[in-house]
């Protein structure tokens, strides 16, 4: 499934760090209420699924984000199918995945069945609800302009700019707004001038919010129609 695995350290409360990158996983201040806060808030959602939405991701990780999105899909009734995408370079193993989400006590079966696949080598998995997920392993910016579908709503959600600047550079932007439907969205927790810039430059109508925790700012993101 992977040729490149995450290596990880753990701070107190099971909260993963990349030693590649130095930099956790998910937010310190409840990585639950980041995701709430930035991606799905950031993005109108639960608002706006309805059958077929689109979700796509930069920076898979623990599955935090798409764990937390079916389950929103779930809670909505929405009817139909919910497509999750997620791009990933260095996928972390399926003992850490499961560590790291039993933090979250919540997601219950449906964490169950993301680690179950992922133990198989799976890289799409029903998250069950009518959410399925595929995992794309490998550089993004040779797997995205790859791939044949857009996006709805992006959850940009790499290491910090500053210590992963692959996963925010101008012409993966440039990516991100050529896979992304009319009128569809994207957010991240990074604010940082350049990300903005780049998402701006590539065609998006973007915004500076309050973020979430000790974070004051967030970008959001919107394609005109």
């Amino acid at each position: 499934m992977q040729d490149q695995h995450a290596e990880l350290d753990w701070r107190p409360g099971d909260v993963p760090v990349s030693r590649r990158f130095e930099d956790p996983y998910f937010s310190l201040d409840d990585g639950l209420a980041e995701t709430g806060h930035v991606f799905l808030d950031g993005n109108d959602l639960p608002e706006r699924f309805c059958d077929g939405f689109r979700v796509s991701e930069l920076g898979f990780g623990t599955g935090l984000n798409m764990l937390a999105t079916a389950e929103a899909w779930a809670a909505c009734g929405a009817p139909g199918t919910l497509h999750l995408t997620s791009f990933e370079a260095y996928p972390i193993s399926a003992d850490d995945m499961a560590r790291a989400l039993a933090v979250f006590p919540q997601f219950g079966a449906r964490a169950a069945r993301l680690v179950g696949g992922w133990r198989e080598g799976r890289t799409r998995i029903d998250l069950g609800d009518g959410a399925r997920l595929e995992v794309i392993v490998g550089d993004a910016r040779r797997t995205l302009p790859e791939w044949p579908e857009r996006a709805d709503a992006w959850f940009l959600d790499g290491f910090s700019p500053a210590r992963n600047p692959e996963l925010w550079g101008p012409e993966l932007m440039a990516a991100v707004a050529a896979h992304t439907a009319p009128c569809g969205t994207a957010s991240s927790y990074s604010a940082a001038g350049h990300v903005r810039r780049g998402l701006a430059d590539a065609g998006f109508d973007v915004t500076r919010v309050p973020g979430h925790g000790r974070k004051r700012h967030m970008t959001r993101a919107r394609m005109p129609q």
